[in-house]
């Protein structure tokens, strides 16, 4: 018989997760940074009781812990900051969130999403209640009416990449096997959910010692089908005005490189979705910036004149389509270049089912001696010194107050050195970040728009300083997603983590007001007023969000004007990199626009109204609407040009 060791079911979990490792390209790392969570009934005599002995075990050897805890204040924020260190290490390393019974863990639902939907990795273990019912029903357990095994944490089925309930011990050894598998599968990952009862948690089983040996999880770089490759050369060879969509597999493929080689050759020019934004640097000819909804005019000018598109690493959410209006050409076809199949499969594409850096690879060599014509590079060149003099406009602003929101994107940009990190995740200022922010770093932008959730930028801020302590982290928050989740500040007090928090005051939702306008809605609810005789239309609320984050323990630093705001800036990058978190209070002005992108998004509006500005919102709807294509055309050779 083999070697045995007893310990609880959390007692070996903690100790098998210390010992798993990611391996892409020889390099290997361990898998998890560490333990995020919050204890209560469910776990802390549980998982909390197992991390205590590791880490006292570690310490009294003189050693750092394998698996260190960070107490965190929102179950929901801890998962974002999981979310957001994943994304930063290009989701080859990642942490493990847990929580307790019932509230506790069901609040981790909004990050699993999150994780799921942008395909980041991370590891959740939300407590459950007793698997031999004992006590049933205990604090905090739902009882089902129509089925007994049923309890919260089967909310988390449909929003993880893999979940599993270990409702015995014998069953903790498939169940975490199968999770190193999904959160290391580029194809697959996202948020993975083991749910673990309180009461087995605390279960005592003879372990065999192998289950504890180290193991190397290889992340895979599968290439392209040659046969494939050459039908998609064939494609591009016989097209006019192609173009590429760059998407977030860009950044996690490393295929950076690869991307530019390929541009260089061909000519072709990019359009980036928010997650691909970086994938060429600014200044890149071939670079044409944001594409879509919230993209620029050069990129959406090549995109709706374009014949081949070519699709890396992209899943073509509607905000990167225009909701299928920003493609017009007749019979556009789509080169879908993507590790997932269910991605590349998207608008009826020719699917080419690998890795970013391998396939652009193949593809440059396919091509070679092939280029676009020079005088589509030089229509390009025309096209961005446009918008990039728009740019340059819309960033300087007379001395006035308040100041336009890009007033305050341009001074970050400008004043922030090329390696540090921009964040954000809702609101207005996703937008302007896209079409506007000039990306001199591969790493430098980090906006989270697959769930767009409110609150997701103070703690994800914290993951990426704690995956890369070399780079500052600028977190674009407007007062709505800071009144969502400031919590985690705390945190970022605690751990001694420096982020820069800039908190753009405008006095209700900015974003959600211009859309509400537009849709004949009148900015109905969207403004931060007292009660008055006609709805929320008083004088606005005496709300000091600069004093609540110093309560917080925060540094605080509110600036009125440009001078100001640059002088902030400069400070808080001078702060010390252990001194906790700085954040930047400057107020705007939420009816200045930045530069429009001239495309749509999908917004339905009432039928039937009797507003008149709903009215006319409805007829501009139904005109955009007209444009909107199928894209199911095949990926292949037109018969005129074979």
């Amino acid at each position: 018989m083999s070697a045995t060791v007893r310990l609880t079911v959390a007692q070996a979990t903690v100790e098998f997760l210390t010992h798993q490792f990611s391996e892409r390209d020889g390099v290997r790392r361990r898998l998890f940074a560490g333990c995020l969570g919050i204890f209560g009934h469910g776990n802390v005599a549980g998982i909390g009781q197992a991390l205590l002995q590791h880490e006292r075990a570690a310490l009294e050897a003189g050693e750092s812990p394998g698996l260190p805890y960070v107490l965190a204040r929102n179950e929901q924020a801890m998962v974002h900051t999981a979310v957001g260190y994943a994304r930063q290490s290009d989701r080859l390393r990642t942490w493990v969130c847990t929580a307790s019974v019932g509230p506790g863990s069901t609040n981790m639902l909004t990050g699993a999403a999150l994780a799921t939907i942008n395909r980041i990795p991370v590891l959740l273990l939300p407590s459950g209640t007793f698997a031999t019912r004992r006590s049933a029903p205990v604090l905090q357990e739902l009882e089902h009416l129509q089925a007994g095994d049923v309890t919260v944490n089967d909310a988390f089925r449909p929003l993880s990449a893999y979940f599993d309930r270990v409702t015995r011990a014998e069953q903790l050894p498939s169940a975490l096997l199968n999770a190193m598998r999904v959160l290391t599968d580029p194809a697959q990952t996202g948020a993975v959910t083991l749910a673990l009862p309180q009461d087995v948690q605390a279960e005592a089983h003879d372990w065999p010692l192998e289950l504890f040996h180290d193991r190397d999880w290889h992340v895979a770089r599968p290439p392209a089908e040659a046969s494939v490759i050459e039908r998609a050369a064939a494609i591009v060879r016989a097209a006019h005005r192609p173009m590429i969509v760059a998407g977030g597999g860009v950044h996690y493929s490393g295929a950076e490189d690869a991307l530019e080689a390929f541009c260089a050759a061909t000519g072709i020019p990019v359009g980036e979705s928010q997650a691909g934004k970086g994938s060429l640097l600014h200044g890149n000819p071939q670079l044409m910036g944001a594409v879509g909804s919230t993209g620029t005019t050069a990129a959406n000018a090549i995109a709706r004149d374009a014949d081949v598109v070519i699709g890396i690493g992209t899943r073509y959410g509607d905000f990167t389509t225009a909701s299928r209006t920003a493609f017009q050409a007749e019979g556009v076809r789509f080169v879908n270049v993507n590790v997932a199949n269910f991605d590349a499969g998207k608008q009826a594409g020719l699917a080419v089912v690998a890795d970013a850096r391998e396939a652009l690879t193949a593809l440059t060599a396919a091509l070679e001696g092939w280029s676009v014509p020079g005088e589509y590079r030089a229509e390009q060149a025309r096209l961005w010194s446009a918008w990039d003099s728009s740019v340059e406009r819309a960033g300087v602003s007379p001395e006035k107050q308040p100041l336009a929101q890009s007033t305050v994107l341009g001074l970050v940009n400008e004043l922030s050195d090329p390696r540090d990190v921009v964040l954000c995740a809702a609101g207005s200022m996703p937008g302007d970040l896209h079409k506007l922010w000039r990306v001199r770093d591969r790493r430098g932008y980090h906006v989270e728009y697959g769930y767009s959730c409110m609150g997701y930028e103070v703690p994800a801020s914290i993951g990426i300083r704690l995956a890369d302590p070399s780079r500052d982290v600028f977190a674009m928050v407007g007062d709505g997603g800071y009144l969502m989740m400031p919590t985690e500040l705390v945190t970022a007090v605690q751990e001694r983590v420096k982020v820069v928090v800039v908190l753009v005051q405008n006095h209700g939702f900015h974003s959600i007001g211009s859309l509400s306008q537009s849709l004949g809605s009148q900015r109905y609810g969207t403004r931060y007023r007292f009660r008055g005789a006609h709805g929320l239309d008083g004088d606005r609320l005496p709300v000091d969000l600069a004093a609540n984050a110093r309560s917080l323990g925060v540094h605080v630093i509110e600036a009125r004007s440009s001078a100001e705001l640059a002088a902030a800036i400069r400070a808080a990058k001078a702060a010390p990199p252990d001194g906790g978190p700085v954040l930047i209070h400057v107020e705007t002005d939420p009816l200045v626009p930045s530069p429009d992108s001239e495309s749509w998004w999908d917004v339905p509006v009432s039928e039937v109204s009797d507003l008149d500005s709903t009215t006319a919102a409805y007829e501009e709807y139904l005109r955009q609407r007209r444009r909107q294509k199928p894209y199911l055309a095949p990926a292949r050779l037109r018969q005129d040009r074979a």
